[in-house]
């Protein structure tokens, strides 16, 4: 009986690597204390179920008002999995504290095509002694800027996130889904889910439905949830903003 011959088949490759980006919440610690930020994030998802809930957070340092070895990132670590949030990295803050974040599997993260933090911009060529004249640059109109439009119905448990720009979405945003923008957010109906406006700190922001009745609000790290809504025109066509530190509802129309 004579062999079989081997297999011509190709052989596959067990796994491939490539660069990709992803959108990513950042939560910008303002008190480093794992005793007051657990229990206050675990307050938030009583009132608000759903929110946060197995996202990955990008833990951001530049605010913590302590020392490294004052910060037990094993402990915060360990109580953010125990409410389900999944911290993966650590944004911003001195090289102290990243390496001290590090130590507790929170390695630091960089936006992509941005300088590793540690790296400087090289120094600039000296200009040539006697630099001919040459015309003045034209300075080109910035591109303007795109919303994203969503021209159906937000189900539960989807996350639409519109980065660097408005969202627009045209239908409902049912209970359980979450919408977030860079910009602003409109909703050309139902707002049921939750409604992040005003990402990198954009206190400019707004929020705007044609019948109000979400879950939870945001603009620029503020929120108010459905309990805390207070005299907001529920069911009503509104816009919600900041006036300072506080939430405004305000009927369109």
């Amino acid at each position: 009986m004579s062999a079989a011959a081997p297999s011509s088949a190709p052989r596959l490759e067990p796994f491939r690597l490539r660069g990709a980006n992803f959108n990513l919440l950042v939560m910008r610690l303002l008190d480093h204390r794992v005793e007051a930020l657990v229990p206050a994030l675990g307050d938030q998802f009583r009132r608000a179920p759903g929110f946060l809930r197995f996202a990955p957070v990008v833990i951001g340092l530049d605010d913590i008002p302590a020392r490294p070895e004052e910060v037990d990132f094993a402990g915060l670590v360990q109580g953010l999995r125990a409410i389900e949030i999944v911290p993966i990295g650590t944004t911003g803050g001195t090289p102290e504290m990243r390496i001290a974040a590090q130590g507790a599997g929170l390695p630091p993260l960089r936006q992509a095509g941005g300088a590793r933090e540690e790296e400087f911009s090289p120094m600039p060529a000296p200009a040539p002694a006697m630099p001919v004249a040459a015309p003045a640059p034209v300075a080109e109109a910035p591109a303007p800027r795109v919303a994203m439009v969503v021209d159906q119905p937000v189900r539960a448990g989807q996350r639409i996130w519109a980065q660097g720009t408005d969202l627009i979405v045209v239908g409902t945003v049912n209970r359980g889904a979450e919408v977030i923008a860079d910009g602003n957010i409109h909703v050309y109906g139902r707002l049921l889910g939750r409604a992040i406006a005003g990402g990198q700190d954009n206190a400019e922001a707004r929020v705007f439905a044609l019948h109000f009745d979400p879950e939870l609000v945001s603009i620029a790290g503020y929120y108010a949830v459905r309990e805390g809504l207070g005299e907001a025109p529920i069911g009503k066509t509104v816009q919600a903003r900041l006036v300072g530190e506080h939430m405004r509802f305000d009927p369109v129309g």
